[in-house]
Formats: structure tokens, sequence, C-alpha cells
């Protein structure tokens, strides 16, 4: 029985309006061929979501042909046939030979399918950054007589806007990660395995909120004392203690795009130095996102942050945020200290406020947010406590 469609994210009209923009911006560049193999831009221009990037795959768009042909693992082709908005014969798997080979892997598929296609004497771009030296050198050798661009950024900018359905998903998305936040928050306590409150945390990340999943589920940092000084350490097989500091990060998502959130625990009586950390960063945060309106820039947000942080006496050494949406971390713009990227409607990010002070010693704090007209609107609405257990 053949494989139908199953329900994408997006209708036809959204993606083809996507890679109108790609298009555009590959004509800028004298492109006729862009090699898409980010997964995230991958995502953004198909709807594919599943996990199998650990081998070969391109998204080929061609600036002459209205949809994109996706090569990819045969094994993982009925993925696509079923997630992807395009035309079945637009999927081309890849025999399993190609899988583990040292000679020849997918990308000599690809671009044998280049080669078929005239491509040898045309304007070839990649997205260098996401492949290795080798490969890139495979490109060039085996292309010879085409012009290769670098094309790393082009899909990613032009994700950088959403579409209101786009922030449609990230508001469920948010409305997952207050829940897990929420099931963290009623769960954590003395003698409570840190692995059996991550099982909690994950199964609501998973489970959703009212009748709509996780549809997938991100990795969780779970920073717990001595280790607040850190922002990247998963759950142990230890027990909390009383006294004990943790620092949650998590994220629900919808359709492959995330709202993330941070927040701090105490179990038992706060020092003096976090309570005056929180207070400080609250109102950091809140001064940000006043500044989080069109017309400033990514440097203006991270200005308003940081001069509120030394009225308290504190600092951060590391930047405030980045854009969110597919795969968590869009890697373009960040809110950082000279960042001119100008902020317009619908533009989305994590304003991340984790402040790793000394090897054993932090806070986190963090919303995810959009650009509106005015003032930013806050995604979550997990209160901005220092939750004491």
């Amino acid at each position: 029985m053949p494989i139908e469609k199953g329900n994408q994210a997006f209708p036809r009209e959204e993606y083809l309006r996507r890679l109108q923009a790609v298009k555009g911006k590959m004509a800028e560049r004298g492109v006729k061929r862009l090699i898409v193999t980010q997964p995230s831009n991958i995502t953004y221009l198909s709807g594919y979501t599943a996990l199998s990037a650990y081998v070969p795959q391109a998204l080929v768009v061609s600036a002459e042909i209205e949809e994109p042909v996706f090569i990819l693992r045969r094994s993982d082709a009925p993925a696509a046939l079923y997630q992807c908005f395009f035309s079945r014969s637009n999927t081309i798997g890849y025999p399993e030979t190609l899988v583990g080979s040292p000679d020849h892997d997918g990308y000599d598929f690809v671009i044998d399918h280049l080669l078929e296609a005239g491509g040898e004497n045309s304007s070839v771009g990649l997205e260098v950054n996401h492949l290795s030296a080798q490969d890139v050198q495979k490109f060039h050798r085996r292309l010879s007589s085409a012009s290769i661009v670098d094309c790393s950024d082009l899909v990613t900018w032009t994700r950088l806007i959403k579409s209101d359905l786009e922030i449609t998903y990230m508001r469920e998305a948010a409305t997952i990660a207050d829940a897990a936040m929420a099931r963290a928050i009623e769960f954590i306590r003395p003698g409570v395995r840190e692995a059996d409150a991550a099982a909690e945390i994950l199964a609501a990340l998973a489970r959703g909120v009212n009748g709509k999943a996780g549809t997938m589920v991100p990795t969780i940092n779970m920073c717990t004392s001595p280790l607040t000084g850190t922002p990247h350490i998963a759950w142990s097989d230890g027990e909390f203690q009383h006294g004990s500091q943790v620092n949650l990060e998590l994220g629900g998502t919808r359709f492959g795009y995330t709202a993330a959130l941070m927040r701090t625990m105490i179990i038992g009586e706060p020092s003096d130095r976090l309570k005056r950390m929180h207070e400080a960063e609250v109102a950091g945060l809140e001064a940000a996102l006043a500044a989080a309106r069109p017309g400033n820039t990514c440097h203006d947000v991270a200005n308003a942050f940081y001069t509120e942080l030394k009225k308290f006496r504190f600092e951060k050494d590391s930047r405030c945020g980045y854009p969110i949406g597919i795969d968590w971390l869009e890697p373009s713009a960040s809110l950082q200290l000279g960042d001119q990227t100008l902020l317009e409607r619908n533009m989305t990010f994590h304003l991340m406020l984790g402040n790793w002070v000394d090897e054993d010693f932090g806070y986190v704090i963090s919303e995810s947010f959009r650009v509106t007209g005015s003032t930013a609107e806050v995604l979550t609405t997990t209160p901005r406590s220092l939750f004491q257990i």
C-alpha cells in the first residue's frame, strides 16, 4: 500500500512561499542550485523532521524548478514521503551500499544527481559550515567546472521572521514548556533521584498539553549543586539534598518549533547572594524585554540588560540570547553587544540570562519571546520566581 501524506505542519503554499524567498536570495548570489544539508533548514523548506542526518542527506533547490528534490538514505525515504509536501517523484533514496563505505557516500549520490541535471557548469551553493572539510573538497573536486558558493547562512537568515502559523506552534510549544517546568517544581524534593525528576520532566514534554503532544523531546540541562556554575550538565543518579540548588533548562517542541525556558530552584533557604542575583536578573530581564521592539537592534536589547544588571553590581560575560525556532537555536543573530541586526515583527528569541559566575555558583532565568509592534510577547507564563522548595 503506497504511503499517503501525513498531517503536514504547514500548507503547501507556505513551503512554496519559503522556497521563493530562498530563491530570491539565491538569485542575489548568482546561485542556480542550492544544496541544503543543515537539518533544521531542511525542516523549514520541506516539513521533514525525522532524525536521519547522521548520514548524508540533501535538499536540492533549483532556481528554475518549483519543488525541491530530497536525496536521502533509502530506508529514510518513506518518512520523507509521509512528511514532506512535495510530490513523491522528488524523493530519491540512495542505496545502502553508500552507508559505511570508506570510498563513497550519499554526497557522491547527490553530486551524481547534479551532474545528470547539468550542474557541472552552473553555480552551486553549499552550506559549508555544516559540511566537513572532506565533504566540501569532494564537491569541489567532482564539480570542478562549477562555481561553488558558500551559502551557509542563506536559509538560516530567511527563517528569522516567522509566519503567523509558525508563531502558533511556538505558543503551543511554550505551553508545553510551562507544564514541564511546573512538573519539575512539583516533583523535585530532598531524597528524590535526579534521574526520576528528569523522567517526569521528559514525560511532560512528550505528553504535551490540551491534546497537543510534544512532537520531539529535546534534552534538558539539570545543573545541581555544586555544578550550578556550568550550563550543560544532564541529570545523574544522585539524589537532591537539602540545600541543593537546581538550574533547569528545558524546551517544549511542536513540529520542530521550540520554546525554551530556564528557572532556578533551591531546596531550603536561598543565600543572600542568590537572592540578590535573582533580583538583579529579573530586573535586567524586564529591561531587555522593554527594549525588544521593532527598530531597535539586538545590541539594544543586550545593552538594556547589562546596564540594569550593573546597577546591582553584577556582570554577565556571556551573550543574552539568540533567535529560536526550529531545533532550539537559529544560528544567525545574537542578543549581544555589537550585533546591529534590526528587530522586526515576528522575530522570536530565547532571552537566555544564565549567569555562571564561579565554578560552583550560577543562576538561570529565561523567556522565549516574540517581537511585536510595540512590546514583546512573552510566550511562556511560568512566574519569574526563585522557586523555594
